[in-house]
């Protein structure tokens, strides 16, 4: 039976003040035990090794014999404790010695959060709408236009510039009669109604001929992004240089093969964007079903969830955010707050759905796990070595066994749900042409 003295103190909804007490009797012994174990190996001068006095072994290493062996009864009472007292810590405790010296007993006070108690409640019957729709006629054909706009032509006009025509110019911009950071370039293109400048721009210039110069004055937006500018007015010299018209790729050979169909033309290029499509769909209308089953399984069992796991959630996404955008040290990672809200979501449903697994004995479906390394692996010309790596990466498969682990949830969820169809178009779910 343990000799130790233990106290627990709810200071929140998770978090646990817990002060244990260790007998000096304990510690003595420890540290008696530590110092015969280095008096086997000890090199001191004047003795061979192991034979020098344990009375001068404690006055060479007993200092330091003693803290490591509080550190370790620390360590290794507090897991003893808190299984004593049935807790479940959900991180590492925060440990603040309270008396520690020779002679005393070792006090500390041990702060943590522990997991919430689960009780899962309303896992039937939830109410999930299902999109139903399909690839239309009028969606491939828009496809296909979409695919013509990505590779256009441009040819010189010496008419007066129009939406959708590419203006090559120079400008120079001043505000308040001085140049400012990015008011000037040279033989710059650009789109009319693309979007790359500001709208007051492009219709300053809409209308002009090659070789005509046009004074614009553009108001920067109170919310622009550089904040420098933002609200301000700037007047920009511009000297059009050269008006082209944009012409369309026609639908043929050449337009295939740049799209990757060397063989069956247009026949061929349409069966394969319209099989990419219902993919695509496909995915969309799976990615909306999981989305509302989670939605409503973390409705229907609201959670408190540890601080801590929801910083750690924060800081890995702000990680993964900065890598995805190419950042280059900390000054470019992203402030924590906007994830905050999205790391609780995802550290809350990672408890339920890890209390699913163990109360409805969900296990892992290996062929699910081989089905989407293979479909992960298609996206490469060679799949086989793709699958090989993942398979060799105990992370990485790991990362698709929990995917796959995920993705069966949902649906033993989605079997019991109640399923409403809902009609909708390849469009709306697709935000296609938006």
């Amino acid at each position: 039976m343990s000799t130790m003295q233990i106290s627990v103190e709810s200071t929140g909804s998770l978090e646990r003040r817990m002060e244990v007490s260790v007998p000096k009797e304990q510690i003595e012994q420890a540290v008696d035990e530590r110092l015969k174990q280095v008096s086997r190996t000890a090199k001191l001068k004047g003795f061979r090794p192991g034979k020098a006095p344990i009375k001068i072994i404690r006055q060479q290493f007993g200092a330091q014999v003693r803290q490591e062996v509080l550190s370790d009864l620390m360590q290794r009472t507090f897991a003893q404790a808190v299984t004593e007292q049935q807790l479940r810590p959900a991180t590492g405790p925060r440990i603040e010695p309270i008396t520690a010296g020779p002679g005393e007993d070792l006090k500390y006070r041990a702060i943590f959060e522990v997991f919430p108690e689960i009780t899962l409640k309303a896992v039937d019957g939830l109410a999930v709408k299902r999109p139903v729709a399909e690839v239309a006629e009028s969606d491939i054909e828009a496809m296909v236009q979409n695919l013509r706009e990505q590779r256009p032509k441009f040819d010189p006009v010496e008419r007066e510039s129009r939406e959708g025509d590419r203006v090559t110019m120079d400008f120079v911009g001043q505000i308040d009669g001085a140049e400012f950071e990015g008011s000037k370039g040279d033989d710059v293109a650009v789109v009319l109604g693309g979007g790359r400048m500001l709208k007051e721009f492009d219709a300053g210039i809409t209308g002009a001929r090659a070789g005509e110069r046009r004074e614009v004055s553009v108001r920067y937006p109170d919310d622009y992004h550089n904040k420098s500018l933002a609200g301000r007015t700037a007047t920009f010299d511009v000297n059009v240089k050269k008006v082209d018209e944009k012409q369309l790729p026609p639908l043929d050979d050449e337009f295939c093969r740049e799209y990757g169909v060397s063989d069956g033309g247009m026949e061929q290029l349409l069966t394969e964007v319209a099989d990419n499509m219902r993919r695509e769909l496909a995915e969309n209308i799976r990615g909306r079903i999981r989305q509302q089953v989670l939605d409503r399984l973390l409705e229907a069992n609201p959670l408190d969830v540890p601080r801590s796991m929801v910083e750690a959630q924060v800081r890995e996404m702000q990680i993964d955010t900065a890598r995805r955008i190419g950042a280059k040290d900390a000054s470019q990672v992203p402030p924590p707050e906007p994830f905050v809200e999205p790391a609780q979501r995802r550290v809350a449903l990672g408890l339920l759905i890890g209390e699913l697994i163990k109360t409805r004995g969900i296990t892992l479906d290996s062929d699910k796990v081989d089905a989407r390394l293979d479909e992960l692996a298609s996206a490469y010309p060679d799949p086989e070595p793709i699958v090989k790596a993942y398979r060799q990466n105990p992370e990485a498969l790991r990362q698709v066994e929990n995917m796959v682990l995920e993705g069966q949830v949902v649906e033993y969820l989605l079997e019991r749900a109640e399923v409403t169809d809902q009609p909708a178009t390849f469009k709306e779910l697709m935000n296609f042409g938006a």
